[in-house]
C-alpha cells in the first residue's frame, strides 16, 4: 500500500493533468451540440461492428450445433417426399385410390474419414449399429449418391464409396428410363461411367443420370450426375458414356444412410422366385 502510495505521488502532476484534459472534454461535448453528437455517432459506430463481431464469434461457435440441426432436418423431410413411400395404385373407373405407406427413413450420419486416390476408397460414418445402422443399406448425400454400407460396429459403420473397383449401381437416364450400370474406372473421382446402355437408345450430353427401382438398396430418382460425354463403343453395340458425378468426395461431411424398410420382403420374395426357377 505504501508503494501505491509512492506511486501517485511520484506521478500526482500527470495523473491531475489527465483528470483535467478529460474534464475538459467532457465539458466540451456536453455544451456543444456538433461535438455531442460527432461523438455519439462514433460510439454507436465502435458499439455495432463490436455487436456484430459477438454475433459472428456466436454463429461460428455453434456452427457444429446448427449443421446437425439441419442434416436431421433434411432426413425428415426426405421421409416426407413421395419417392420415400411405397406406391400402391388401383384404378377403378376413373377414380384414382393411392394408398401411401412409409418404405424409406433416413439416418443422418458425420463423415470421420474418407479416401479418394485410392482403387478402392472407402467411407467411415459415425453411427453404428446402436443408431440402426446395418449392412448394405445405401448412403446418399444432398446432391447425389455416396456408397453402401459393408461393415458394422455399435457406434460405427464403414461404406464403400461409389469410388470403389467393386461399386455397382443401377442407374438410368431420366429422360426415356433406359438404364444401365453405373461404375468407377479408377481415375477421376469426379467422373464415372454408365455401361450396357444399347447403341439405338438416344443420349445427349446433359442428360441427368439417377438411380432406378431396381435395388434394394436406394430409391428410385435419386440424383447421381449429368452426362458429359458420349461415344460409340468400338466393335460394340453400347454406348461410352461418361457422367459427372453430383456428389463431390473431397469434401464429404454429412451424409443419409437410407433403411428400406421393405428391403426384406422384397429379397424373400425374389429369392424364393429364383429357387423355384
Amino acid at each position: 500500500m505504501r508503494l501505491l502510495f509512492l506511486l501517485l505521488w511520484r506521478n500526482n502532476f500527470t495523473i491531475v493533468f489527465f483528470l483535467l484534459q478529460g474534464l475538459s472534454f467532457y465539458l466540451l461535448i456536453e455544451n456543444n451540440k456538433y461535438q455531442n453528437a460527432s461523438v455519439l455517432n462514433a460510439t454507436n459506430a465502435v458499439v455495432t461492428k463490436t455487436t456484430e463481431g459477438v454475433s459472428y464469434v456466436r454463429e461460428y461457435i455453434h456452427l457444429r450445433e446448427n449443421n446437425q440441426f439441419l442434416a436431421d432436418e433434411n432426413a425428415r423431410l426426405r421421409a416426407q417426399l413421395r419417392e420415400a413411400s411405397y406406391q400402391s395404385d388401383t384404378n377403378r373407373t376413373e377414380v384414382n385410390d393411392t394408398l401411401t405407406k412409409q418404405q424409406y427413413t433416413f439416418i443422418t450420419a458425420k463423415v470421420i474419414n474418407n479416401s479418394v486416390n485410392r482403387r478402392n476408397n472407402y467411407l467411415t460414418l459415425n453411427k453404428g449399429k446402436l443408431q440402426g445402422i446395418r449392412p448394405e443399406m445405401g448412403v446418399i448425400t444432398s446432391n447425389g449418391i455416396a456408397g453402401i454400407v459393408k461393415q458394422v460396429s455399435d457406434h460405427y459403420c464403414t461404406v464403400m464409396s461409389l469410388l470403389h473397383k467393386d461399386s455397382r449401381i443401377s442407374a438410368k437416364i431420366k429422360s426415356n428410363n433406359f438404364f444401365g450400370s453405373l461404375v468407377w474406372d479408377g481415375s477421376d473421382p469426379r467422373f464415372a461411367s454408365l455401361n450396357e446402355i444399347d447403341k439405338t437408345v438416344p443420349v445427349k450430353v446433359g442428360d441427368t443420370i439417377v438411380t432406378t427401382a431396381f435395388s434394394s438398396i436406394f430409391p428410385a430418382d435419386i440424383l447421381i450426375g449429368v452426362v458429359s460425354s458420349k461415344e460409340l463403343r468400338k466393335g460394340s453395340n453400347f454406348h461410352d458414356i461418361r457422367v459427372k458425378l453430383t456428389t463431390r468426395f473431397d469434401n464429404l461431411t454429412y451424409v443419409y444412410v437410407v433403411d428400406n424398410l421393405m428391403k426384406n420382403e422384397q429379397r424373400m420374395l425374389e429369392e424364393q422366385s429364383n429357387t423355384q426357377d
